[in-house]
């Protein structure tokens, strides 16, 4: 197979060289010949802030009625429209709501991407409220990331521009969330128990002035409940009474499920109507998130049949939510895309039409001799690209054959037996009793955890510029509370000198190694750990997980697919059989 593949990349590169050497040719022809005059090419017209303004207001409207995709596509137009040296306030603006809908659609290093555009421009701005809410979007970013630290850092950079009060308590009240994940309970209470004793908020606006206010008793409710403190229910229920009359149903959902968790353990009959409730909310709203939190709590409280309907409709609603974020990542890149494409061939058109007018008479015979001549070298292309394509088809078909058979028997290994077992097991057991109840909800986040995986192992990888950042979201996507993940050496790396081959054996080895150390290490920590040594990018990868001491490592476990694929680039690699506890791998191949 790898000689095979060896001859389709030779081939590859035989054409690829010929085609260039062709393109030269006809270049170097068609200018001898058509030797053109110098042309004026016209540039973009000015496009006023007035109509700039008018996209965004549009793109607000739809933002606010949680029509993401269009408002994404008007916010984009109108960043494309702006002069960075005029129009910087309506570009860092458009910047700053296109990333907070990369956030709401769950892809942050997209929304991170986008806020670090706006920074060379937030000294020119002269009111804080923007730089403000650059900033809180940065937290946001990494609040949802589990980097709290920097989270923190950005809130309190926010905190301290001059903002109104109302932002500042906005500002302090998620400062006060990220201690209660912090488990800083006391420092947390002290300070929602001070800015609930601020009876106006917002002054101009009684409505969002009593949303605040509500949501700062929610989250006094949650610090009290992490405690273990009857008072929380309390704090809850005066929230809800709030929001209910503010009819703030995505609020609503949030405290009706603080409510759920704190009935769950005590008395999940009581808990599971506000879990109804606020799972009603969420399909009103068609929040998708949201209505997967729902469904758990509601699996986790309900019994016998109810138990396996909500089961069934939290793997189907899983499984589409994982769907939906494939699709709507690929729809903003299109968007983007086409949008810069358009942009270019207006002007290329432009371009276009003036030098026709100006050469046509002019240059009608030599245009005849051109086309002539690029016509033979194209069909002369054409036949050495098919030829060459013709040779390498049947190596290509049975790779793809080869791939889809592996997957297949993955899919077969992986999830047929665990789907057939767990139903089976919903027949056969009293899914009353709660060690039963917990098994099938293990089962169940399983074959969700194992389908993720081998989606997330089949997809594509991107080998262009962006290689970096996909190689980084992806070993991110590995991170969880309880694992944690240090990256060292990684920006040092010149990753767009690295040959596409090499990029992609690299994503895939890493992408191995993370899968075995989840399946079998169970470790809480992993250092990666990139250099340059003698020219040979080195990696050394160490986890806190199952050592190895005395023993061969488990090749079955996907090691012998490390093994291979670093061979095939002729790398190195190295087992440490000595570690008792923890698991430490160094492999590097040649630059």
């Amino acid at each position: 197979m790898i000689k095979k593949n060896f001859i389709l990349f030779k081939n590859k590169r035989i054409l690829k060289y010929l085609l260039a050497i062709i393109v030269i040719l006809i270049s170097g022809i068609t200018i001898a010949l058509l030797q053109p005059s110098r042309i004026e090419i016209p540039t973009e017209r000015k496009y006023n802030k007035t109509e700039i303004r008018k996209i965004l207001n549009k793109a607000d409207i739809l933002f606010d009625t949680d029509k993401f995709d269009s408002s994404y596509y008007y916010f984009n137009r109108a960043l494309l429209l702006c002069d960075t040296n005029v129009d910087y306030i309506d570009y860092v603006y458009a910047l700053t709501c296109m990333a907070a809908i990369e956030e709401i659609q769950g892809d942050f290093i997209a929304s991170e991407i986008l806020l670090t555009k706006t920074l060379p421009y937030l000294k020119k701005i002269k009111k804080p409220r923007f730089t403000a809410n650059v900033y809180n979007q940065f937290a946001s970013n990494y609040y949802y990331t589990y980097d709290y630290s920097n989270s923190l850092l950005y809130y309190r950079k926010s905190l301290h521009l001059k903002t109104s009060s109302y932002r500042k308590i906005a500002v302090l009240n998620s400062i006060c969330q990220i201690y209660v994940k912090q488990k800083k309970f006391k420092l947390a209470e002290s300070i929602l128990i001070s800015l609930s004793k601020i009876k106006t908020v917002c002054p101009l606006d009684k409505r969002t002035n009593d949303f605040e206010y509500s949501r700062i008793l929610d989250d006094i409710g949650l610090c009290y409940y992490e405690q273990g403190k009857p008072e929380a229910l309390d704090y809850y229920k005066k929230s809800l009474a709030i929001k209910t009359r503010l009819n703030n149903y995505y609020a609503l959902i949030y405290v009706y499920m603080h409510i759920a968790e704190y009935f769950q353990q005590s008395n999940p009959i009581q808990a599971k109507p506000y879990a109804h409730s606020a799972y009603l909310l969420s399909l009103k709203l068609q929040d998708a998130p949201n209505r997967l939190q729902c469904l758990k709590l509601l699996t986790k409280t309900s019994q016998g049949e109810d138990l396996k309907k909500y089961s069934l409709k939290f793997i189907q609603l899983a499984d589409s939510i994982d769907r939906a974020k494939k699709t709507v990542k690929n729809q903003f890149a299109r968007i983007k895309y086409y949008s810069r494409k358009d942009k270019f061939e207006n002007l290329l058109f432009k371009a276009q039409k003036a030098e026709n007018e100006l050469q046509l008479e002019k240059e009608k015979k030599r245009n005849v001799i051109s086309y002539v001549i690029i016509f033979f070298t194209t069909l002369f292309s054409l036949f050495l690209y098919y030829y060459l394509t013709l040779k390498s088809r049947r190596e290509k078909n049975h790779a793809i054959l080869e791939s889809e058979i592996r997957i297949s028997n993955e899919l077969r290994d992986k999830l047929v037996s665990d789907v057939y077992n767990t139903i089976t097991l919903t027949q056969n057991i009293d899914l009353e009793k709660e060690n039963n109840k917990e098994l099938l909800l293990h089962n169940l986040e399983d074959i969700y955890s194992k389908t993720r995986n081998i989606s997330r192992e089949n997809s594509a990888i991107v080998t262009d510029e962006n290689y970096a950042t996909a190689l980084k979201e992806m070993i991110c996507g590995f991170k969880t509370p309880e694992l944690n993940i240090i990256l060292n050496g990684f920006d040092l790396i010149s990753w767009d000198n690295l040959e596409k081959n090499k990029k992609i054996i690299l994503y895939r080895v890493l992408q191995e190694l993370f899968a075995n150390m989840k399946k079998h290490s169970h470790a809480t920590l992993v250092s990666i750990n990139i250099k340059i040594v003698d020219k040979n990018l080195t990696i050394f990868y160490n986890d806190n997980g199952v050592g190895t001491k005395n023993s061969t490592p488990n090749f079955k476990n996907g090691l012998q697919n490390v093994e291979n694929r670093i061979k095939t680039i002729n790398g190195n690699i190295i087992f440490d059989k000595n570690s008792e506890k923890g698991f430490r791998i160094i492999f590097s191949f040649p630059l």
